[in-house]
């Protein structure tokens, strides 16, 4: 979890709005060594495309951040429900974008995923907001799935989470390989979706997904 110094130490909100909750001085921190790099990299701060680049650049990276301070288990906990349903809900094609801690260069793609209740269902957007919680965050897509699927098993208890993220990451794009065209699938589940090929498969065919 990132320090609190980095955000304003206000009451829990699902959104994030710009620019109010930004925290004042890790913006002017973070436009300090934003010039720095650009100085570093020869460039001249006193054209006109990049007087106001630092101080953008460090309100972005706070907003693209900002996953630190939701917490994704009081997301589900704010909209569930008793009910006595036990079919597969899915919620696919989920918008997803996030920052490969690795280069800090962009990945993005859709999440598919779905849960079997038992006894607990919550809204469907709430199922968006974790995706969005844990993907606004310095991440790996591997961890990634596995911290969706987690956050739901434990905070609902249903019978079974699945997971599919499909990105694309630009660190691959625009650098090293240079591979245009390539996409990484991950998956994780639970329960029912881990023991009963059926239930996986279904859920696999509603999703489009290639997974072998």
């Amino acid at each position: 979890m990132a320090s609190e110094e980095f955000f304003h130490s206000t009451e829990y909100n699902e959104g994030f709005e710009m620019p109010e909750n930004l925290n004042p001085k890790t913006t002017a921190k973070l436009e300090k060594l934003y010039k720095d790099v650009l100085i570093t990299l020869d460039q001249d701060l006193e054209r006109d495309g990049l007087i106001n680049t630092p101080g953008r650049v460090a309100r972005s990276m706070q907003y693209l951040l900002h996953g630190y301070r939701i917490d994704p288990e009081k997301i589900l906990k704010s909209a569930r429900f008793k009910e006595d349903y036990r079919q597969m809900v899915l919620v696919k094609d989920i918008e997803l974008y996030s920052l490969c801690e690795h280069h800090m260069i962009p990945f993005f793609g859709k999440a598919h995923v779905a849960y079997i209740p038992n006894g607990y269902i919550t809204g469907l957007s709430k199922i968006i907001r974790v995706v969005e919680a844990f993907s606004r965050r310095l991440q790996v897509q591997e961890r990634l799935t596995v911290q969706i699927r987690d956050c739901i098993q434990e905070t609902l208890n249903p019978m079974g989470v699945a997971v599919v993220i499909e990105a694309k990451h630009l660190c691959m794009v625009m650098r090293g390989v240079r591979n245009q065209n390539s996409k990484a699938t991950t998956s994780a589940f639970t329960g029912a979706f881990m023991n009963n090929p059926k239930t996986r498969e279904e859920f696999i065919h509603l999703v489009g997904a290639k997974i072998s």
